[in-house]
């Protein structure tokens, strides 16, 4: 049986295509994979760790305003669909799954040209303009969100939720004490800019840092591009990561288990599978969604969380110093608001959705 992986390059598409093809390698042991996309580090990463054999397909981005890479772009697409169409003639799979977004655009138009079975999974509350398209190319779709069904045709949609990695609420607070040299007596919390890091959460953070040093620890993923500033800046405030109970790493792998463990509070932007690892360990969230998000995504996806009262939600623009501190201070000092908190937030963990998608995959082998 063989598979065709494909989704843009970000932690929150290539993670939850492990996370599957972990799951059908369980179910069916003779399962060849490729990840057929977009040329990026962050894929070449995690898929060469799993032992997934690597091809590209360019793809351009889909905006939704003027700018001239939109004509650049339009040109990308083409040469992408040809790209996958060669790599697909050569592996020829059984099944293409497709985390969803522009990305993906080539391959699962490629696959359709093919007559290949398609998967798409959508994590947002709130479907994006590829997903959109893409859903007409595909046989099965798979969402994260009740409110997400309605927008694909209801004999193709099912709800899933967000695919994790079995191991991820199975972290050691141990070893984060250990890795960060963590004091036991004092509460964590852990800033979360996604995959890549989130400048703005960065910039904040950094505004408030020297008063929260005072109560707590702080562990602090910046994104790779954003390390040495934010090192610059702490520096000058009189700040040296990894001391004063300050931990700052461009870059979070495995260890996010860990982390998540010890953490109790996480400051973190509003990427669906940010918020599914964040609720499949039961922490009080302060979700700050991306501003100008595709489709508003972000928004969505974070508001979803809140209504059922499983996080606090601030937004980019209104975020003061003296908000996001005094919202810190409440969760960290408020036990009950906290274990409320807790509680809510496991509502969008599901367990089995990594293998539920599995299964709809096997089942689609002709």
């Amino acid at each position: 049986m063989k598979i065709i992986l494909t989704g843009g390059a970000s932690g929150g598409h290539i993670i939850p295509l492990i996370a599957v093809a972990r799951k059908i390698k369980e179910k069916a042991v003779d399962a060849e994979f490729m990840f057929l996309g977009p040329k990026d580090n962050f894929s070449k990463k995690f898929m060469e760790v799993e032992g997934i054999t690597i091809k590209h397909a360019m793809s351009g981005k889909m905006r939704r305003y003027f700018s001239f890479l939109n004509f650049i772009d339009a040109f990308k697409i083409p040469i992408g669909i040809i790209q996958a169409l060669w790599n697909l003639l050569w592996f020829m799979p059984d099944v293409i799954f497709s985390k969803g977004g522009c990305a993906t655009l080539p391959v699962v138009i490629a696959g359709w040209i093919y007559r290949i079975p398609i998967m798409i999974h959508e994590s947002d509350a709130n479907p994006g303009m590829a997903n959109s398209i893409l859903a007409k190319f595909a046989d099965r779709v798979a969402v994260s969100y009740p409110s997400a069904q309605i927008y694909f045709p209801a004999e193709q949609v099912v709800i899933t939720g967000s695919p994790l990695r079995d191991d991820i609420n199975k972290g050691d607070k141990e070893n984060a004490r250990k890795l960060f040299s963590l004091l036991e007596s004092k509460k964590t919390i852990f800033v979360w800019g996604g995959s890549q890091g989130a400048k703005a959460i960065n910039d904040k953070m950094l505004e408030v840092l020297p008063e929260l040093l005072k109560n707590y620890q702080v562990i602090h993923q910046t994104g790779e591009n954003n390390f040495e500033e934010v090192k610059k800046r702490a520096g000058e405030l009189g700040i040296k990561v990894g001391r004063e109970g300050y931990h700052a790493l461009p870059f979070i792998g495995e260890e996010i288990k860990d982390i998540l463990a010890v953490s109790d509070l996480v400051i973190s932007r509003a990427g669906s599978s940010s918020i599914s690892e964040i609720a499949a360990n039961g922490k009080p969230a302060i979700i700050i969604p991306l501003e100008n998000s595709a489709n508003d995504h972000q928004r969505m996806n974070a508001y979803s969380i809140a209504k059922i009262g499983g996080c606090v939600v601030l937004e980019e623009a209104n975020l003061g110093e003296h908000m996001l501190l005094a919202k810190i201070n409440e969760i960290m000092n408020n036990e009950k608001l906290r274990n409320k908190l807790t509680e809510n937030i496991k509502v969008f963990y599901h367990p089995d959705a990594a293998s539920r998608i599995a299964d709809g995959i096997i089942g689609m082998v002709k």
